[in-house]
């Protein structure tokens, strides 16, 4: 096998992982397309061998490549949404030769109420949030590809957080009902009622955790009411109703200190995503009260 073939090889292990960044900075699934395979022209026109994280790297470059095209797309203002399959998400899939069972998780995962949330942000907050807080690339790392410093990117990344959060949905319930739902579920976590999990969560929640949240014993993410409720049967001891930024959900603080924030989305009634936040950078950029 020549170097080419083995560049190939490596680079078909990144795919997945590069077009899910493209897909999010860029919200085309043929936009995000091109940028992988222009990331990959490059990597075939260069010489890594010094590279020592060759994923870090591909990263970079097709951040670089989505950074590039969002703004001369702001220049053009061709419509965000002008691909039929990304209208319908999850036709996401079309992609030859990728995972349709894969590709169908990826496109639920980013819904396409987010996509319009992410259109309100500048090139360089975009790339930086989806970077950042959707792919835990450190700030250091981060910082050159927008042309900024650590400092000035981590400030990007928290300015878009809070319009993504502002903006996004959390549900359809009010504030009430949702400290309901949510101090059901954490009473049956805790006393181990399963069947009450079972009633608290929408038969298709989906669960999902940072990858701080992950060091802690998290999972990266379950799927199915059942998978969810044996994960917390008997779990959520030192987990606490919380605001986080004026909205109830919970947070896991051991000793009163908070690791862990637990958001819900409750639709209908029922928690509907648990996402698990536990990096210290999006932490202290949110504001939480135990309640």
């Amino acid at each position: 096998m020549d170097e080419q073939d083995r560049l190939a090889e490596r680079f078909e292990q990144d795919r997945g992982r590069l077009r899910a960044v493209a897909l999010r900075m860029l919200g085309s699934s043929a936009e995000a397309d091109d940028a992988v395979q222009e990331t990959w022209l490059r990597l075939s026109r260069t010489d890594v061998s010094e590279v020592g994280n060759l994923s870090g790297w591909l990263t970079t470059v097709v951040g670089r490549i989505c950074l590039d095209m969002l703004r001369s797309r702001s220049t053009r203002r061709e419509d965000l949404f002008d691909d039929a399959a990304d209208t319908d998400l999850p036709p996401v899939g079309a992609t030859a030769g990728a995972d349709p069972e894969q590709e169908a998780v990826l496109a639920d995962s980013i819904g396409l109420a987010l996509l319009v949330v992410l259109d309100t942000l500048t090139p360089a907050e975009r790339l930086a949030f989806v970077l950042h807080d959707m792919f835990a690339v450190p700030f250091d790392e981060l910082a050159p590809v927008i042309g900024k410093s650590p400092d000035a990117a981590r400030q990007l990344a928290s300015r878009a957080r809070r319009r993504v959060q502002g903006q996004a949905p959390t549900g359809d319930v009010d504030q009430a009902r949702r400290r309901e739902v949510v101090e059901a579920f954490l009473s049956a976590a805790r006393e181990g009622r399963f069947e009450a999990l079972l009633t608290a969560l929408d038969p298709d929640v989906v669960m999902r955790a940072d990858a701080t949240a992950v060091s802690y014993g998290s999972t990266g993410e379950k799927r199915g009411a059942a998978t969810v409720a044996g994960y917390w049967n008997g779990m959520a001891a030192e987990a606490r109703t919380a605001l986080v930024d004026g909205v109830v959900n919970a947070v896991w603080a051991p000793g009163g200190k908070v690791r862990v924030v637990l958001a819900f989305t409750i639709v209908g009634g029922r928690i509907a995503a648990i996402d698990l936040t536990a990096d210290k950078d999006r932490l202290a950029d949110l504001d939480v009260s135990i309640i």
